[in-house]
């Protein structure tokens, strides 16, 4: 009999990687994608640059503190899509399904006449001979042990849980390594007197029932090493969207040029997905965090970049605050996707 093996597929400080590939001069340097200003977040960071503790999710700001002789590199989002796109093509070489994560990661599902650990060790040697990058990755019985063993020796490394091994591996694993276990649910745990994998195992099906209920059960099964679900390729594209937070606060009418901005983004975005949508949204976000959204559904799907403007700047119209108000973020999306097999369907309002 068979046995099924994930692997999953972690790009090394992706955005950063790509540039520091296309600019040498960033090569061995602290490099942080991110705009500068008050409100912006880091997008990626260098190794180089987490050795001061920048880490991605980070105030812009933090990350200069620590860090102050970080190379600051706006993100080019367009430029990782088409990078992250010729990943996948590598993928599609070896695995029989995939399933993307993000930019720059995703599960494969091995077939059946191939060995995992192998399949993985290929795909790093050409991402690295064909892109120039490199990737860190995981071979597990399982989505989440492939995840974890991802990680588990990054940057540029491999590792293989075997079905055999599972349990000795989970054993003193934080609780904190398992999907679902955020700051809160770990103190909870803390309380029980249980902080690694092997712990939340021993306190049984019902006891982890009982103190959780139906997250319990499911944290019981991953301290055992089960998971069940599968490798779900060509998942279809529910939104697309963009934004961006202002370096001060700005009243609505300030906030037309970066909205154009950001729909004509969106459309590139829309265009590389190659099916039509039929939702526009705006978003808005006050000073004081209020996050507000208007939508509008034409009676045919977008077709173009202006018409995606001139949708997004009609949103704007339909925002009924008082005009004095100030915003922090605006954004603009594309939802309600079909594939162009499919008839259109008359929409109810």
């Amino acid at each position: 009999m068979s046995r099924r093996e994930i692997v999953h597929i972690d790009m090394d400080a992706f955005y950063a990687s790509v540039e520091q590939r296309d600019d040498p001069s960033l090569r061995g340097r602290p490099v942080v994608v991110a705009w500068r200003g008050t409100r912006s977040v880091v997008c990626a960071a260098s190794y180089e640059a987490r050795k001061f503790g920048v880490r991605s999710a980070m105030p812009a700001v933090t990350a200069e503190r620590l860090c102050p002789a970080a190379i600051f590199i706006p993100p080019d989002f367009a430029r990782y899509r088409a990078v992250s796109h010729a990943c996948r093509e590598i993928f599609l070489r070896h695995a029989e399904r995939i399933e993307p994560l993000s930019l720059d990661e995703a599960y494969l599902a091995v077939p059946e006449t191939s060995q995992g650990l192998s399949v993985a060790q290929t795909i790093r040697a050409q991402i690295r001979e064909e892109l120039c990058l490199t990737a860190s990755a995981g071979v597990a019985p399982n989505k989440f042990l492939s995840k974890i063993a991802s990680d588990w020796r990054k940057p540029d490394g491999l590792m293989e849980i075997r079905p055999e091994d599972v349990d000795g591996f989970l054993a003193d694993l934080p609780v904190g390594k398992l999907p679902g276990v955020g700051k809160v649910t770990e103190e909870r745990l803390g309380r029980l007197g249980i902080s690694t994998v092997g712990q939340i195992r021993s306190h049984g099906r019902i006891g982890m029932e009982t103190a959780f209920g139906r997250s319990g059960l499911r944290l019981f099964e991953l301290s055992c090493g089960i998971d069940h679900s599968e490798v779900v390729s060509d998942r279809p594209t529910k939104s697309i969207s963009a934004e961006d937070t202002f370096p001060d606060d700005r009243e609505l009418k300030d906030t037309a040029s970066t909205l154009v901005r950001l729909a004509e983004r969106v459309w590139t975005y829309a265009e590389a997905e190659g099916r039509p949508a039929r939702t526009v949204v705006l978003k808005l976000k006050t000073s004081d965090f209020k996050i507000l959204t208007r939508s509008h559904t034409p009676g045919l799907p977008i077709s173009s970049a202006d018409e995606l403007v001139e949708i997004a700047l009609g949103l704007l119209d339909r925002v009924e605050l008082d005009p004095h108000t100030t915003y922090r973020l605006v954004g603009v999306g594309l939802a309600n996707f079909f594939d162009l097999e499919d008839p259109l369907q008359p929409t109810l309002f």
